[in-house]
């Protein structure tokens, strides 16, 4: 009874077609990238504006159900999955550009609007959006997991490129969080807040982005390395040497069999940069030169450079899709992808460390990352419906993360908490959490918004 009179209400603040109970569409909000089991959502709401966004937090508080905002899917750490009855907020309708402020270096947009589509539409100005999480996620998930990825060495994460949010809150009230200025010294950061808080705080409406002029050159390429350590070690001394590198992103022996197998390229099965630079040609030409000599002194056995649009394409396309490499080649099976930050001076230790604990499982895994600001993962798939290998894999990732904060680290450099790094935010965050806590419990206090990840409030 009560559910239909939810479904009922819902349809009277919205419209019927923005109100769906399909097992299909249900289904199909359950679940995420990861490894984590789906959990069906009661119902699956698909919002306009953000005036529907308002009347459907004030339908969850009436019927006392908790919202999960959806963007595409893609997150990594069950961040979409439902933890409880409730209403799954789908975004897909919310996929404007609102305006390109081209001036002021400034785009406008809806949070379902998707990396790609922005980019298509700022080419025509000139102009891109740097964050390259590798899929094609939308901007308002990417902000809410506090997205990085090949690009974050130069230009920074998407905390970095927010210049304002609207937000709809638990009460259903309207706020924004910042202005269109370039910086502010009044009253608190709360893009900083909002940006990460994977939903939990409130709904993200419209999201006012930083972007870039599109370098008048680029050049991408390929160094090839004996070993991990000797990759590793060039990344920290071409960082320390101030050359300007745009992206810088390490894949080990496995992981370049896989992408061959995948990608049908034909890289030499070793430890291999795959780097880009951007600038101006007479520049790059100096840091290109510069940056061998570097390298050449850790041991590079070969590198290629690519300054042809297409083969940089297939060089990036061939990093990006490498999760999907190891899906493909392990039908049946899950997933698992580890997702750890350390210091700079820590990565060839802490990478040296995760090659020891994959070789000593049971696993097939590969090691990758974005090197350049201290991110890497392993890439593993298990089978879920062995207990031996799920208990595997949790121990494997427990390892890598307990690792990472031993030397300073964090649990999770972009992939964001969810539902798989929440046991570790003691750990991590110490009394902070207590604050963190009481922000929780400040803007939600009856725990609606996406209940259960991030931050839990206790009973």
């Amino acid at each position: 009874m009560q559910m239909s009179t939810l479904v009922e209400s819902l349809q009277e603040s919205l419209s019927t077609s923005q109100v769906s109970t399909n097992d299909t569409a249900r289904e199909l909000h359950s679940k995420d990238e990861s490894y984590h089991p789906p959990v069906t959502p009661e119902v699956v709401v698909y919002p306009y504006d953000a005036q529907d966004i308002s009347e459907i937090m004030k339908t969850a508080k009436q019927f006392h159900r908790s919202v999960y905002p959806f963007g595409l899917g893609s997150s990594l750490e069950g961040h979409v999955i439902p933890t409880e009855d409730g209403i799954s907020i789908d975004f897909s309708e919310m996929n404007r550009i609102i305006e390109v402020k081209e001036q002021d270096l400034l785009v406008k947009v809806q949070p379902g609007v998707t990396r790609t589509q922005l980019n298509k539409e700022l080419k025509k100005y000139g102009l891109f959006f740097t964050v390259d999480p590798g899929a094609d996620a939308t901007i308002g998930g990417m902000a809410a997991t506090n997205a990085s990825g090949t690009s974050s060495v130069r230009y920074g994460i998407m905390r970095d490129q927010v210049r304002d949010l609207e937000v709809v809150l638990a009460d259903g009230s309207i706020m924004h969080t910042g202005n269109l200025a370039a910086k502010s010294s009044s009253g608190y950061n709360l893009n900083g807040l909002f940006i990460g808080s994977e939903g939990t705080l409130g709904c993200f409406t419209e999201l006012t982005l930083n972007v870039h002029g599109i370098p008048e050159h680029i050049v991408a390429g390929r160094a090839v390395f004996p070993t991990i350590d000797k990759a590793v070690e060039a990344v920290v001394s071409t960082l320390h040497a101030g050359v300007p590198i745009a992206r810088c992103e390490l894949v080990d022996e496995p992981s370049v069999k896989k992408a061959n197998e995948f990608s049908d390229t034909n890289y030499p099965i070793q430890p291999t940069l795959f780097l880009e630079f951007h600038g101006n040609e007479a520049g790059l030409n100096q840091d290109l030169e510069f940056m061998k000599e570097i390298i050449k002194d850790h041991g590079c056995k070969k590198i290629e450079f690519e300054q042809d649009n297409a083969a940089r394409n297939k060089l990036w396309e061939a990093r990006h899709n490498l999760a999907y490499a190891y899906v493909h080649g392990a039908p049946g099976k899950k997933m698992m992808v580890t997702d750890v930050c350390v210091p700079i001076s820590e990565l060839a230790e802490a990478i040296k460390h995760a090659r020891k604990v994959v070789d000593a499982s049971m696993f097939e895994g590969g090691i990758a990352g974005h090197v350049g600001d201290g991110n890497y993962h392993i890439i593993l798939m298990f089978d879920s419906s062995s207990n031996e290998e799920i208990q595997a894999a949790a121990k494997l990732n427990e390892e890598i993360v307990k690792y990472a904060l031993a030397v300073g680290g964090t649990c999770t450099g972009e992939h964001g908490v969810g539902l798989g790094k929440q046991k570790y935010q003691a750990e991590e965050h110490g009394e902070s959490l207590f604050v963190m806590e009481k922000i929780k419990q400040a803007l939600d206090p009856e725990s609606r918004l996406n209940p259960f990840k991030l931050v839990q409030l206790k009973e």
